[in-house]
């Protein structure tokens, strides 16, 4: 029996996507709102709660991809079809860039919000509300590879 190398090569660059980019993106993020949370501590210590909650919060992009691995790795195999590695690959590809940039873009938001709350501004629940406008792009992305997973 010979196995056809390209689909599961084509899906473990995808797998590949699909856990790093967003584990980058989260990454990203969360430091990006810990290293504001470190500025906003000198001028409102009391707030680190709120604080950390949002440092956090971008962190939620690298869990979609590793739950979309577990989508998706029972299809991966010597057996698989060309359409399920390339499958793979594409729903890797973009579940793994809307979590790069959903995870950045939202730890800039929560960023902002921190340095506000730092200043002394009420602003912890409205923040909340608008990090979550990037994140939902994060969840469109993880509920396609359901409906890929459904294809393949």
């Amino acid at each position: 029996m010979e196995i056809d190398a390209l689909p599961l090569t084509l899906a473990f660059i995808g797998v590949g996507l699909l856990v790093g980019l967003p584990g980058c993106g989260s990454a990203m993020g969360t430091a990006i709102g810990a290293m504001t949370t470190v500025g906003a501590l000198k001028k409102n210590p009391e707030a680190f709660g709120s604080y950390i909650v949002l440092s956090a919060l971008p962190g939620t992009q690298g869990l979609y991809g590793f739950a979309g691995f577990f989508i998706l790795q029972d299809l991966i195999g010597a057996e698989m079809t060309l359409l399920q590695g390339a499958g793979i690959l594409g729903g890797g590809l973009g579940l793994g860039l809307a979590g790069l940039f959903s995870g950045l873009y939202q730890g800039r938001v929560c960023a902002n919000g921190i340095d506000s709350i730092g200043s002394g501004n009420d602003v912890f629940g409205r923040t909340l509300i608008l990090a979550v406008f990037p994140e939902l792009y994060a969840i469109i992305a993880f509920a396609a590879l359901f409906l890929i997973r459904g294809i393949l």
